[in-house]
């Protein structure tokens, strides 16, 4: 059967022979996800609390909640208890020297 590339079938092969170099990655190394589903499930709750924002008293309060919700989805995601490595924070931030502040993000306390 002939097809023609303004059809469906004509489209799907057109997108096909476009992507194959990305695609074949997928098949040659079993590590890579085709989508971005994981990350986009633990970021959907800050999405949908962005509306809710506007409502926490200022522009600055709801940068600060927004802030303390993506480290909270960073400790989850890095499989680091968020009660834990905010006392550890705040235990240590005064005695951690300035460049050395990035030790205490909770991406490397996993």
């Amino acid at each position: 059967m002939f097809t023609t590339p303004k059809k469906d079938l004509g489209n799907a092969f057109q997108y096909f022979l476009n992507m194959f170099d990305r695609m074949i990655n997928y098949a040659q190394d079993g590590l890579l996800l085709p989508d971005n589903n994981l990350i986009e499930n633990q970021t959907r709750p800050i999405a949908i609390g962005r509306k809710n924002y506007m409502f926490v008293g200022s522009e600055s309060d709801g940068q600060w909640a927004e802030m303390f919700y993506s480290f909270f989805a960073t400790c989850k995601l890095n499989g680091v208890n968020p009660t834990q490595w905010l006392t550890h924070v705040l235990e240590n931030i005064r005695s951690t020297p300035k460049d050395k502040l990035e030790r205490l993000l909770p991406q490397k306390n996993s």
